[in-house]
């Protein structure tokens, strides 16, 4: 289908998408926020989709929300949007293939909890992030959700609280993002590891990344008791059974995602 606001391709096994909507910095409009949450769950039913790249076009990653349609808006407005942009942050996470942020620069509000809220983010070493609602009236409580998990605590609450950005180095020590690497090569680290990614049996790597989220929040008894099931499970399937029998073959594995 044709987008307003994405640009899709595919590399072998990787699928990327763009948000693009650079003259207004990629702000997440409702109708971008739409479109992305729909591209995902198409993607996401896709086996032959291994790893996802989220990127975008323009010198800005994400903006956050699109201000201009939230001037005086009525309150099934705006619960409309939150709505929406928090299915699209679960969507993130609820689909099977692991989604990469290649974050080339500034990452503020909603657009920071965009990338907190990809299960791996590697950023240009210039870009930076930052949660300045507050400086506006708006205190960034959706965002807070993703970022609380991805930094902790006390950091959270002192980019909430201040507004006052973060550099990538920053992020990275942090733990928003997984490194910071210099900006000419973003787009080749980020490939790098989405092919390594997506090297592996995509049914084990959907079922990890399911079992992550499910357990992340319970109690460590109550994760064990979780995760011991699982697998379990998992050493029944045929992938992970031919991935013990090539290891000790000594042979690369035939996948075949079940």
């Amino acid at each position: 289908m044709a987008y307003r606001f994405l640009l899709e391709s595919r590399e072998e096994t990787i699928a990327v998408v763009t948000l693009n909507r650079p003259e207004r910095r990629n702000a997440l409009s409702l109708g971008l926020m739409l479109e992305l949450t729909g591209w995902l769950e198409k993607t996401g039913q896709d086996s032959t989709v291994h790893a996802i790249i989220l990127r975008a076009a323009g010198p800005a990653f994400c903006a956050g929300h699109d201000l201009s349609e939230m001037r005086a808006g009525a309150v099934q407005d705006y619960r409309q949007l939150f709505e929406v942009c928090t299915d699209l942050m679960a969507r993130l996470q609820s689909i099977p293939q692991p989604v990469i942020a290649e974050v080339q620069g500034v990452a503020t509000a909603a657009g920071c909890q965009l990338v907190a809220a990809c299960d791996l983010a590697i950023a240009a070493d210039t870009a930076s992030f930052a949660t300045p609602g507050v400086k506006i009236g708006l205190f960034c409580t959706t965002p807070m959700v993703a970022l609380t998990r991805a930094i902790g605590r006390k950091r959270a609450m002192e980019m909430l609280l201040t507004g006052k950005p973060i550099d990538a180095a920053t992020a990275a020590e942090w733990g928003l993002v997984n490194r910071a690497v210099p900006a000419a090569g973003l787009a080749q680290a980020v490939r790098d590891v989405a092919a390594q990614i997506a090297s592996a049996s995509s049914f084990t790597v959907g079922l990890g990344k399911q079992a992550f989220y499910t357990q992340i929040d319970l109690d460590q008894p109550k994760a064990y008791a979780y995760a011991k099931e699982v697998m379990t499970m998992n050493s029944m399937a045929p992938d992970a059974r031919e991935g013990i029998a090539a290891f000790l073959d000594k042979r690369p594995a035939c996948w075949n995602g079940r």
